[in-house]
């Protein structure tokens, strides 16, 4: 194993781990160089099973014949960065309670089709920048028995750091690209599309004519502003959640992980 000692912030390399911005790591100029950070060694397990490259590690000394050693056991010949406790906190800008972060190379995204070819439930993400609802989103989706997510590039990057640890990994095991086209795209493409809203030409999310859609897209936006109107008025479907006590709606996350239980497709069930 290649171990190298951090002895300064300005330290070639540690870069990666510190003062590189998200929109850094994400190179959008050049998205064959695009990296990002896994937490945690369950988390890099999750990536590592799912095919991802490993680049660099970074773990306090006593994780590297730790909780570290099996994931620098499976990382190969890259580099594990290492230094004194509170050097690494000035250079993460935290402790690093989870003992390891990962440096791994950005996959080449599949194409809209290659995404949607065989699913049956999909969920589009249209709006939503919270990087705490982006990784609880992916968890529900990936236990949920979703085949696919699509994001507007008004949503958060599924592979941003915290995102990824939210999801416990759930961002590696569920296939996702950007959608750049309308959401009524997916129609052409086989699905029919169900928007999370409330109007009053809405159905409840029970009504059983969704559970029986062989292909279906659930879209889900922001709470504060929800779904573009267009969108809204070009869906297939208006869905609301029923709801208790004068509740008007709940959190991204939950009304996602609660219709993706009820409209999982029968063939999952």
């Amino acid at each position: 194993m290649r171990i190298i000692e951090i002895i300064s912030l300005e330290q070639s390399g540690v870069e990666v781990f510190g003062t590189l911005t998200e929109a850094q790591l994400r190179n959008r100029l050049e998205p064959d160089k695009g990296l990002f950070i896994a937490e945690s060694p369950k988390v890099i397990d999750v990536a590592l099973r799912a095919g991802y490259e490993p680049l660099a590690l970074l773990c306090e000394r006593k994780h590297i014949e730790g909780d570290a050693a099996h994931i620098i056991e499976r990382c190969g010949d890259v580099p594990i960065y290492t230094g004194e406790r509170e050097l690494l906190a000035q250079l993460t800008g935290y402790v690093l309670t989870r003992g390891v972060l990962c440096a791994m190379r950005r996959p080449v995204l599949p194409c809209v089709e290659q995404v949607l070819d065989g699913a049956r439930r999909v969920v589009v993400i249209d709006g939503v920048t919270d990087t705490t609802n982006i990784g609880a989103i992916f968890r529900s989706a990936a236990a949920l028995g979703i085949d696919g997510v699509l994001l507007t590039r008004t949503s958060c990057d599924p592979l941003n750091r915290r995102a990824v640890r939210v999801s416990m990994g759930s961002v590696f095991l569920v296939p996702w690209t950007w959608l750049d086209a309308p959401v009524q795209s997916l129609n052409s493409l086989g699905f029919k599309t169900a928007a999370m809203a409330l109007s009053d030409n809405s159905i409840s999310l029970d009504d059983p004519q969704l559970g029986a859609e062989p292909r279906l897209a659930i879209v889900m936006g922001t709470e504060g502003d929800g779904l573009p109107h267009a969108t809204i008025e070009q869906a297939d479907y208006v869905v609301r959640i029923p709801m208790s006590h004068g509740v008007d709606s709940l959190n991204v996350a939950a009304a996602s992980a609660v219709a993706f239980w009820q409209l999982r497709s029968m063939h999952n069930s």
